[in-house]
């Protein structure tokens, strides 16, 4: 079986990368780099199976040859945060949506069978529903949220049209080693560990009751890897941990003093997925806690030595933006 991975260098994708490996693929991986690094893929570097391509997934002659012969496409490549795409919605539409349809197009054209399209949570919005199902109304707060909803979209209408067998997953709150250092203002995990390193206080938002539903990352790539087996298709999965944890918890885990910055307009108070349907359906079940999953950051917190480290002035110049456009 040979697999294709977009965004394969990046933070999830280069722990599905690694997966797809030791499941015995042949996998290429295809990644622009703007946000995936190299060094991701350090441990399999070696791999005589992995291709490693350099391009970008919007242009679709350069990246239609590289479809070829492949099985299963995973598509996770895609601009994130959401401070960026409030600035620059143009390329947050050309990355998520314009790619998606590149990606899509060179999959038909090839044959593959089977396509799983890597969501966001962030299509609920404020959600009033919790555990909150697959089946709840859709509110994007900022253009993130809506590119990624979209290229969903896109990807469940080549299902219908075209019979591509496309299965989409919205996953919430990612965390795990190589997550993200980019230089933008996003994930409280890189910004906190980074903070601590520092030995600054960790900047909480709001009074830290706020909670999200942290799913570790080797779940995530499980959640894949089912998704890739399955015959399901034209579905969408919600990919969560089965619970919803505190920043005050993280911040006990994590160990620090605290300092406080204002709630931000678009976020929601809570996050949790309802995976009754993924659970049913595709057989997968989250395998890591809360707690074991925070000391497995803490073991390897030398890779944020790299990242950014944040203060509450910075922060509130960086997010200037997000407060003037969402409140």
């Amino acid at each position: 079986m040979r697999s294709l991975v977009t965004g394969g260098a990046g933070f999830i994708g280069s722990h599905l990368v690694e997966r797809l490996l030791r499941d015995g693929y042949d996998v290429t991986v295809l990644d622009n780099f703007s946000t995936g690094r190299p060094d991701n893929l350090a441990s399999v570097s070696r791999e005589q199976r992995l291709r490693v391509i350099q391009a970008d997934v919007a242009e679709l002659e350069a990246i239609r040859p590289h479809f070829q012969g492949i099985d299963r496409v995973f598509h996770l490549a895609a601009l994130a945060d959401i401070v960026p795409s409030i600035q620059r919605p143009l390329d947050y539409h050309r990355a998520n949506v314009n790619g998606t349809a590149a990606v899509l197009e060179a999959a038909r054209d090839a044959g593959v069978k089977r396509f799983v399209y890597t969501a966001s949570s962030s299509c609920y919005g404020l959600a009033e529903t919790f555990p909150t199902p697959e089946d709840a109304p859709i509110r994007p707060q900022y253009p993130y949220a809506l590119t990624k909803y979209l290229g969903e979209q896109m990807a469940l209408h080549w299902a219908q049209v075209y019979k591509l067998p496309v299965v989409s997953l919205r996953l919430f709150n990612v965390y795990g080693p190589r997550s993200r250092t980019s230089g933008a203002y996003g994930a409280v995990f890189g910004v906190f560990l980074a903070q601590k390193l520092a030995g600054k206080p960790f900047t909480v938002v709001g009074d830290g009751s706020q909670t999200r539903d942290f799913t570790f990352v080797t779940d995530v790539v499980d959640a894949f890897a089912a998704a890739g087996d399955s015959p399901e298709s034209g579905e969408v999965f919600n990919v969560g941990s089965g619970g919803t944890y505190s920043i005050r918890s993280l911040v006990e885990l994590l160990g620090g003093e605290v300092t406080y910055v204002p709630k931000r307009p678009g976020e929601p108070d809570c996050t949790l997925a309802d995976i009754r349907k993924i659970t049913a359906r595709l057989r997968w079940r989250p395998q890591v806690g809360f707690e074991a999953g925070v000391r497995m950051m803490l073991e390897r917190i030398d890779y944020w030595r790299a990242a950014p480290v944040w203060t509450p002035e910075t922060i509130a110049d960086a997010t200037k933006e997000w407060f003037a456009c969402l409140s």
